[in-house]
């Protein structure tokens, strides 16, 4: 039949074949098998692992995927028949050339970039939608403080103001406290606020421990 093999690489092979008149219509079957043994395989279709289909129009096809250093048996028959000796020949691959392995070593390069890319791309996403997500609801709170009425807005000021001082109420800090002194400036008594008590002020006497509410120790200095 006049098959050839030409331009064969460690991972690539050009197969040549004459046209059959009987397949025009029809289709070539490419046939290959590596590690070949004539005595254990002989030349039937079931002994060829791998199988191409080419259209009848074409008389040549280029295998891809061989490996290196290895030997082939190729065979090319029309609609899939038993092939002869003389449509199939032998051939052998060369070591694996260095364009080719730098060629794989940059798609690897490519794949990962690619990879990691797509993964930044999706972190940048999550941080800016979180950041979209907090500067509207500050936003939304802006808008409603503004939208509230003048009342509300004192009431809440009001609240804020008791509660200034480590979430106490100012009214119960201690401390608060007021001398009275006659016109020598000795000191007659002393008024300590207690509004957990009561409303009304207290006095501590200079001669007693008993609290007296201020409005009797006023009377006792007039």
């Amino acid at each position: 039949m006049g098959v050839t093999v030409q331009n064969v690489t460690g991972n690539t092979a050009l197969v040549i074949w004459p046209k059959i008149a009987s397949c025009a219509d029809s289709f070539y079957s490419v046939m290959y098998n590596p590690n070949w043994d004539k005595t254990l395989s002989g030349y039937t279709r079931k002994h060829f692992q791998k199988e191409e289909r080419v259209p009848g129009s074409r008389s040549s096809f280029v295998i891809e995927n061989l490996i290196p250093l290895t030997t082939y048996i190729l065979c090319v028959t029309c609609q899939s028949a038993n092939p002869s000796s003389d449509q199939c020949r032998i051939f052998n691959t060369p070591k694996q050339d260095p364009a080719s392995m730098s060629n794989k070593k940059k798609d690897l390069a490519v794949g990962i970039w690619l990879t990691s890319s797509v993964l930044l791309l999706i972190i940048a996403g999550i941080l800016v939608y979180g950041c979209l997500h907090i500067w509207w609801r500050k936003r939304t709170e802006g808008l409603e403080a503004q939208s509230m009425p003048l009342g509300e807005k004192e009431e809440a000021w009001t609240k804020n103001k008791l509660y200034s001082s480590a979430g106490f109420p100012k009214e119960a800090q201690p401390g608060q406290q007021m001398e009275i002194r006659n016109a020598d400036g000795v000191q007659m008594a002393t008024i300590i606020a207690n509004p957990l008590a009561s409303k009304e002020p207290t006095m501590l006497t200079s001669k007693s421990e008993d609290l007296v509410p201020l409005s009797i120790c006023q009377s006792a200095v007039n």
